[in-house]
């Protein structure tokens, strides 16, 4: 019983965490209009980068609980 409610909870927990991460991301790309906002590619380049090193971070520690937990 006590792995059904972890469960549970985790499915509440992350699934409303996904969404909030979609909503900021959906925002950020607001900032994609050259019309309200100046950048350049090495902008682009550092904001993706920082993204993709806090998922890969994110998705590793997921891996290391599943298979070195």
């Amino acid at each position: 019983m006590a792995t059904l409610s972890r469960r549970k909870r985790f499915e509440k927990v992350a699934s409303g965490r996904v969404q909030k991460v979609i909503d900021t991301l959906n925002l950020l790309q607001n900032c994609a209009n050259t019309n309200n906002y100046e950048y350049d590619d090495n902008d682009v380049e550092l904001m993706f980068g920082e993204i993709n090193k806090a998922l890969k971070e994110a998705r590793n520690a997921y891996r290391k609980d599943l298979y070195h937990g």
